[in-house]
Parts: structure tokens; C-alpha cells; sequence
């Protein structure tokens, strides 16, 4: 089982920290892994590590612009932080590279959340 296979399996077990550990490793062994930073981002992500896990986000789509999981990702980690017009650009870069469900819905329910914020 490699690193990234380590680190996910301890992601679903919530050994967030463990984790993170697999997935340096597997960034150090090759810098230009956007899987491995954007995994690490969901690790950070469970840990409630925001404002490091969009970090990590971000270094995955800048490796690879294509990535929709890690602009999906990042919407919703932009989400989680209030940035809804952020995290609306995310879902869109998201969706142009995968017109997928449930990127289309996680981008419509931020309009139902600024709804329910400024009404």
C-alpha cells in the first residue's frame, strides 16, 4: 500500500493526524502530487485546520488548473469559512472541468445560505 492509500485509509478511520503524515511523506517524495496536497487538505479539513487546508487546495489546483475535485474542495472549504463569493468561483471551475451533480448542487445551496444570512 503506498502513501496516499495510507493516508486516505486513515482519513476514514478519523486518524486525521496519521494522515497528514502519510501525505507529507508522499509530497516529499514528489512535490508536484496535487492528489497528495489535496488529500492532505481533507485531512487538515477534518482537523478544522481551514486556513491550512485551502492552502493545500490551492497548491493542488495550481499543480493541476483541471482538477475539479480539489476545486470542489476548496469551494467547500470556502464554504465552510463564509467566503461564498470564493467559494462560488471555486464550484464553477469545478463544474467547467466536471459538470457533475453534486458540484452543480453544492453551488446552488450557497445561494440558499447568503438567503438565509442577509434576509
Amino acid at each position: 500500500m503506498n502513501r496516499l492509500e495510507q493516508g486516505c485509509e486513515c482519513c476514514q478511520q478519523g486518524e486525521f493526524l496519521t494522515a497528514i503524515a502519510h501525505f507529507d511523506q508522499a509530497i516529499q517524495a514528489d512535490p508536484t502530487c496535487a492528489t497528495a496536497w489535496n488529500y492532505r487538505g481533507n485531512a487538515l479539513s477534518g482537523l478544522k485546520r481551514y486556513a491550512e487546508a485551502l492552502r493545500d487546495y490551492d497548491q493542488a489546483v495550481f499543480l493541476k488548473p483541471d482538477y475539479h475535485a480539489a476545486w470542489f474542495n476548496r469551494g467547500a472549504m470556502l464554504t465552510e469559512m463564509a467566503a461564498y463569493g470564493n467559494a462560488i468561483a471555486s464550484y464553477d471551475r469545478a463544474i467547467q472541468h466536471k459538470p457533475d451533480p453534486v458540484y452543480l448542487h453544492a453551488r446552488a445551496s450557497i445561494g440558499i445560505k447568503q438567503q438565509l444570512i442577509f434576509t
